[in-house]
């Protein structure tokens, strides 16, 4: 079956608007993702190509960290046109599950916050995960949540405390978005507060 460039990316966008408005949302991306070809040498995963697809286009820019980057850079930029970039001046920074130890940390470190009169012009970081699952490990809270999420996302480092020193002058900041190989989809705006569910009782994180 070969993949509809207007329905299936189209359904793709509409997940991802969803889980977006309603943050700790799982949606799932499993029905398109088997349409592509899983086996690839790029290491991206059929989520990540697809969120590619539907997102990126000639007119916009971006930068892949990965074990096999530079082979991921050109699989995307020969489906959508997108041109590579320096972190900085990325608009989508994609995070494979191979990337080195750090990586995603790098990334929200290095992207580009936006301004206070164009926040809108901020980067999207688009990063694996080992999994997503309803679980404890980050509780949620913000616009969207009627209340208290809880929500697991197997990804080792210190990215929430990078994010929340990203995020700190509102509007500025970066939106997350969470995929794993099950196509699970998670969707983390800067709006969103993050609480760490550790003993030390950790303080409410933009």
């Amino acid at each position: 079956m070969k993949l509809d460039i207007v329905h299936d990316l189209q359904s793709v966008y509409r997940k991802l608007i969803d889980a977006t408005s309603r943050p700790g949302l799982i949606s799932n991306l499993g029905k398109q993702a088997e349409i592509l070809d899983e086996e690839n040498e790029t290491g991206c995963s059929s989520s990540i190509l697809l969120l590619a697809l539907t997102l990126l286009d000639a007119e916009v820019t971006f930068k892949v960290y990965g074990r096999n980057a530079e082979a991921a850079e050109k699989e995307i930029n020969q489906l959508t046109y997108a041109k590579t970039a320096e972190a900085a001046l990325a608009d989508y920074l994609f995070i494979l599950l191979d990337a080195e130890e750090g990586s995603l940390e790098k990334a929200i470190e290095k992207a580009n916050p936006g301004t206070f009169l164009n926040p809108h012009k901020s980067a999207v970081i688009i990063a694996e995960a080992g999994a997503i699952i309803a679980g404890d490990s980050l509780i949620l809270r913000g616009p969207g949540i009627q209340m208290d999420t809880k929500i697991s996302v197997d990804l080792s480092g210190d990215w929430v405390k990078r994010r929340e020193e990203k995020n700190k002058d509102y509007p500025t900041g970066v939106d997350l978005v969470f995929v794993d190989r099950s196509h699970q989809l998670l969707s983390l705006p800067r709006t969103t507060q993050i609480k760490e569910n550790r003993e030390d009782d950790s303080e409410w994180v933009m």
